[in-house]
């Protein structure tokens, strides 16, 4: 096999990460593919893609095939791997052998859609990692050793919660409350509060700038666009941190309660060394600003942030390429360091 052709996908739901074996995450792209309705033709992929979304005519359709960690239109996720597959290895002589990342807790239907993608998208051989696995191992975490760690990876559909230890996770929980729910979030807060709809990407925006999950001591505005449900034209409006505040309790609480929960099924010597070691935060949804500082208030226990914690999964997917014979074989207490 030609060098560099192992790679690693962190197939997400707002954002595909590649990784390429030697050389590193080589691709970051929305998620998001433009197909013509009428030829059922890729007119456009990722970043190109996303531009399109909420501007298309009516024989375009911008669409994102993931949703909540999983396919939800198995053909076009097909296409879109075939798309990056091709864009990062170029025409390869011999086919890529591909690990992808996916949620914990999915469905034997969930985990064979996303190998049959794979495998028809142009790869010999499919292995998967669970994301708060491939997230430890690309935080620095040692997932080998004989003790407890704590991983709340924050993506675009899915946060999952796990405990893990000896390789594997002893505890997990994925919960559908993530980035694109906060987006959510905040546009029906938008809408109830004052009476103007805007668009996901606007409600992306608020959330990166303003976004805060625990009170702020300076309040942050920001000016943004919509339309006036009343008048039905568009408006420019000012909207405050502590109205991001206020439309994201709800998802907040959501997360305080899963880990709660995952705590609460921990083995007393895991436990034990959480509250020691502390709970480490991946992805992107997990640098909402105060979430860190939110859950170590009400858990009572240390809270870091990873570092480069958007590419985390991406990276740890990467880093177990270089150990597939032992995934396979479910000997990763062997692997002595990653």
């Amino acid at each position: 096999m030609i060098f560099g052709q192992d790679i690693g996908i962190d197939l997400g739901t707002a954002t595909i990460l590649v990784y390429v074996k030697g050389k590193g995450i080589v691709l970051r792209e929305p998620s998001v593919v433009a197909i013509d309705k009428d030829t059922n033709e890729v007119l456009a992929v990722g970043q190109e893609a996303r531009k399109m979304l909420g501007r298309t005519p009516g024989n375009i359709i911008a669409i994102r095939p993931l949703k909540d960690g999983v396919i939800s239109d198995y053909t076009v996720t097909e296409k879109m791997l075939k798309y990056f597959i091709n864009k990062v290895c170029g025409k390869f002589v011999f086919s890529p052998k591909i690990m992808v990342c996916i949620p914990s807790r999915v469905t034997e239907v969930e985990r064979k859609a996303v190998i049959d993608a794979a495998i028809h998208a142009g790869a010999k051989k499919v292995h998967l990692i669970e994301e708060p696995i491939a997230a430890a191992i690309g935080a620095g975490i040692d997932i080998a050793k004989p003790y407890g760690s704590m991983i709340l990876d924050v993506g675009g559909g899915t946060a999952d919660i796990a405990v893990i230890s000896l390789g594997g996770s002893v505890v997990s929980r994925s919960l559908k409350v993530a980035g694109d729910k906060f987006d959510e979030a905040i546009l029906k807060y938008i809408k109830k509060k004052y009476n103007i709809i805007i668009g996901d990407r606007t409600a992306e925006d608020i959330k990166i700038n303003i976004g805060t999950m625990y009170p702020k001591t300076v309040v942050e505005k920001m000016t943004v666009k919509g339309r006036d449900l009343q008048s039905g034209l568009p408006v420019e409006f000012e909207i405050t941190s502590e109205d991001t505040y206020d439309a994201l309790k709800e998802c907040a609480e959501q997360l305080i309660e899963g880990i709660h929960l995952v705590l609460e099924e921990t083995p007393p010597e895991l436990s034990a060394d959480i509250s020691e070691r502390g709970i480490y935060i991946t992805g992107g949804g997990g640098l909402v600003n105060g979430l860190d500082k939110l859950i170590e208030e009400r858990i009572g226990i240390p809270v870091m942030i990873a570092e480069d914690a958007q590419s985390c999964v991406a990276t740890g997917t990467g880093k177990a390429l270089e150990h597939i014979d032992l995934f396979e074989t479910g000997n990763v207490v062997k692997i002595k360091k990653f």
